[in-house]
């Protein structure tokens, strides 16, 4: 058995500096003699962002997993750990990294810095293509059958079942149907798709072919964006190599069935994530959405019947296939089957992509892959779950299952998996503010509700985070968002006001506080921040002062800070230095 030297090259891992650690590691090997005994394997990131991770695998040690390699850390590597036996503690991965992992369940991700996404042998010797072969020997009826006892439901954000949207499309009756692979992750924050194209791109392939077989489709489109240059290229490189090995194309594996696949890339809008836009923008039109019905699963791309499934959906197929779909059912919720993915960011210790059962209440989420809170001294405030289109719930609801019925009573939405911690230091209206911010920018503006609706909110909000707000701004607010939701032509117009209405909903108080006191609650809108030290909050530590790019702060150990007024240029660098909210 060669040893094998896994390095995490993903966007993440790359940006590191991975590359220029893979090529120290092949010169040392060179020098120790050891290129015929170790294999390096060129994996897409695992999830957890340490930098450069390196796993080293060998008979006698077994499975080491060193972070934050550094290219000056490899001798020493291989010198101790491949020539010596001996592992380098102060490089090995501490308990973060372990607690990171212990509460996840990883299907999707299962392959994602542990195989290399360039090889597609790499990916047949891990049971790749195996949930293909199966159903070329199936009934198309029957596949569909499976998918719809596994409960699979669309993991893009409105969490359609899987399997019915399958079975609608092969009831259509057409000369040619298509799949499409909806790849525009536009949300911010939110890199779950990519990671997966880049680390495991064959399975989102295999499940395509699977979903064109049960459909009766033969061609398929991968709608990814083209600022994911990596992934586009990895799905190149896997659609090439799955055409030498006979899994796409003409009669696929020696059977009567063809299926090809094309690759679209997008130009990083928002909207395009929605499944007519999406399909204009293939056919060359600009990306905006048309009222439906007719869905797409009668008629779609070309006004043919297509089904749309996601990056995480796709890839969840082959292992449902493989191991059957009761196996899939026995895990998660009643409603909700499966796993769910989630970009986990903010405030807590360990960032990163995590796989959890449905079902996974979000406190186990946060205090458990998550690693907590960053800091000890600021308790959590909120959770922005969904996206821009979701909601921010807080403390209170942090026991709320993670399943597509349990987020939505909540007035959020579960999206497609993107969740932002936040201390006490958010001002939620602020929250607001950003995301009405964005959705105002990445709106078509092809109906009313949306261009217009959506720009008057961002207005009122704006006001009011400058203390210029009036009380009956908060009534309108209220108003416009149920208007628009109702009016909107699709779904990022329906579920855009969501952030508004879940932060009226549960901190309606700090609503207030800006309108009625001119006051930021939680002093972070620059407009209402007085830059003044409170002594009774103020622990006379300093890092204010040290913050202060101007020196406009005086302070003396065991002393208050004094904040000097006119040297003050409002940077809000103290403000960010303080852990104990002591600036108002």
């Amino acid at each position: 058995m060669k040893t094998k030297i896994l390095i995490c090259m993903g966007t993440s891992g790359l940006s590191a500096g991975a590359e220029k650690v893979e090529s120290i590691f092949k010169s040392e090997l060179k020098r120790h003699k050891l290129t015929d005994k170790c294999e390096i394997v060129r994996t897409g990131d695992r999830g957890l962002f340490r930098d450069v991770l390196v796993d080293i695998i060998t008979p006698e040690l077994g499975r080491v997993t060193y972070e934050y390699i550094k290219p000056s850390d490899v001798p020493e590597l291989v010198e101790k750990h491949l020539v010596s036996g001996e592992p380098v503690k102060k490089l090995l991965a501490g308990k973060d990294y372990e607690q990171f992992f212990a509460g996840q369940m990883r299907i999707v991700l299962s392959n994602c810095g542990e195989i290399d996404p360039e090889n597609i042998d790499d990916y047949l010797s891990h049971g790749g293509y195996s949930a293909l072969k199966k159903v070329l020997g199936m009934a198309p009826e029957k596949v569909i059958e499976e998918i719809k006892k596994s409960g699979l439901r669309g993991r893009g954000g409105a969490g359609f079942p899987t399997g019915r949207k399958w079975e609608l499309c092969r009831a259509v009756k057409s000369n040619e149907k298509y799949v499409i692979c909806n790849a525009d992750e536009g949300d911010p924050g939110a890199f779950m798709d990519r990671s997966v194209l880049e680390g495991d791109p064959h399975s989102v392939i295999e499940g395509m072919i699977i979903a064109g077989y049960a459909i009766g489709a033969s061609h398929g489109y991968v709608y990814c964006r083209a600022e994911y240059p990596l992934a586009v290229q990895r799905i190149n490189k896997a659609i090439s190599q799955a055409k030498e090995k006979s899994l796409l194309g003409k009669s696929v594996l020696g059977s009567t069935f063809s299926f090809d696949i094309r690759i679209k890339e997008g130009a990083g809008a928002f909207v395009c994530g929605e499944e007519t836009a999406l399909i204009a923008s293939i056919e060359g039109n600009r990306g905006m959405p048309r009222p439906r019905p007719p869905f797409p699963v009668e008629k779609g791309l070309w006004d043919k019947p297509t089904v749309i499934n996601n990056v995480e959906t796709l890839a969840a197929i082959r292992h449902l296939v493989t191991k059957g779909a009761g196996w899939f059912a026995a895990i998660g919720t009643e409603k909700s089957k499966g796993t769910k993915v989630f970009a986990l960011a903010g405030k807590v210790k360990n960032t990163g992509l995590v796989e959890v059962p449905m079902g996974t209440t979000i406190r186990e989420l946060i205090f458990g892959p998550g690693g907590g809170m960053v800091s000890k001294r600021l308790g959590l405030k909120a959770v922005q779950i969904g996206g821009p289109s979701g909601g921010c719930l807080p403390e209170s609801l942090l026991d709320t299952p993670i399943d597509y019925e349990s987020i939505t009573q909540t007035g959020a939405i579960m999206g497609s998996g993107g969740m932002i911690v936040m201390d006490e230091r958010a001002c939620m209206v602020d929250m607001a503010k950003f995301f009405i911010n964005f959705t105002v920018a990445e709106s078509c503006g092809k109906c009313v509700p949306c261009r217009v609706g959506l720009k008057r909110m961002l207005e009122v909000i704006d006001a009011i985070t400058e203390g210029k707000g009036r009380e009956e701004h908060i009534k309108f607010l209220q108003e416009m968002s149920g208007t628009i939701k109702s009016t909107a032509l699709c779904g990022l117009g329906n579920t855009a006001p969501n952030p508004v209405l879940t932060t009226l909903k549960y901190f309606r108080d700090e609503y207030e506080a800006h309108v009625k006191d001119r006051i930021c609650p939680s002093h972070a809108c620059s407009e209402l921040l007085k830059y003044e030290v409170i002594e009774s909050k103020c622990v006379k530590c300093g890092q204010c002062y040290k913050a202060c790019p101007v020196d406009a702060i005086r302070w003396r150990k065991k002393e208050y800070a004094v904040i000097d007024k006119d040297k003050c240029i409002k940077c809000k660098a103290c403000f960010n230095a303080c852990e104990f909210m002591a600036i108002q």
